[in-house]
């Protein structure tokens, strides 16, 4: 019976790997056998990772081209190749106004970050699993991939791009036996964004963080949020050797809701 994570002998990619989702993802994978290489700008939470972790660590930014050329460079030198490319790195909505105040320098970061860097190193990294005959590309995208949000267009404008690239880049890469799949995350309890925005909702309506959170999951039909844990179950199975038949798929992880 297969557990639903790559073979021992995968070479695992993970953006955002220092925090939140990315985290998570890298425990999991690692812990399946895998061998993770986990990028994060923060070098002291990837050091605490590699501390609970088999992984191997590089801080570094994917804010540009160039960041992206060394991330990618740096993983198949370390590890030979890169089977699984797992994009978790992002910029969240906290700096957002709406339109007609947005800050254009906004829009910019959150679209190299969540957009841009998602397509690049997808690029660079295909062709050695087209090369091989295997591979497994998952981006992390968010139920913002296929809604709309207020004071949010540069987040929801570059999680419908990562949806857009997903889908057709399935398609080039399907005759190769190469997989490419968007996992939407809702709210997540333990991520960057989400905890911030319970705190700036509780801060703005007078109550506590917890009431935020209530009123959140009242408002979800599974009654609850979900963990990074669970979002990084989802991502493993699309990572694995089961998930060969899926393609182009879009993975909602947010207990029935649809933000």
């Amino acid at each position: 019976m297969s557990t639903g994570t790559p073979s021992p002998a995968r070479r695992v990619l993970i953006t955002g790997a220092g925090r939140g989702i990315g985290r998570a993802a890298a425990v999991t994978l690692a812990a399946g056998g895998a061998r993770v290489f986990g990028v994060s700008r923060t070098a002291s939470e990837l050091e605490a990772l590699a501390s609970v972790a088999p992984v191997e660590i590089l801080a570094c930014s994917i804010g540009d081209p160039a960041g992206c050329r060394e991330v990618a460079g740096e993983a198949v030198e370390r590890l030979g190749g890169v089977d699984v490319l797992i994009h978790c790195a992002g910029v969240d909505t906290h700096r957002e106004r709406p339109i007609w105040e947005q800050d254009a320098t906004v829009w910019a970061d959150t679209m190299t970050v969540n957009g841009w860097a998602a397509f690049e190193l997808a690029r660079l990294l295909a062709g050695g699993m087209v090369a091989r005959g295997w591979g497994r590309i998952v981006m992390v995208a968010s139920t913002a991939g296929t809604a709309g949000g207020p004071a949010s267009t540069a987040y929801c404008a570059a999680k419908h791009a990562v949806v857009g690239l997903v889908r057709a880049a399935a398609l080039d890469l399907a005759p190769h036996r190469v997989t490419c799949n968007a996992v939407l995350p809702g709210w997540v309890r333990g991520t960057g964004m989400s905890d911030v925005t319970m705190q700036m909702t509780a801060r703005r309506d007078g109550i506590t963080v917890a009431e935020a959170w209530d009123r959140v999951e009242r408002d979800t039909p599974g009654g609850r949020v979900a963990t990074p844990d669970e979002v990084a179950a989802a991502i493993a199975f699309l990572a694995s050797e089961d998930a060969g038949a899926i393609t182009g798929e879009l993975i909602r992880v947010a207990h029935g809701s649809l933000w």
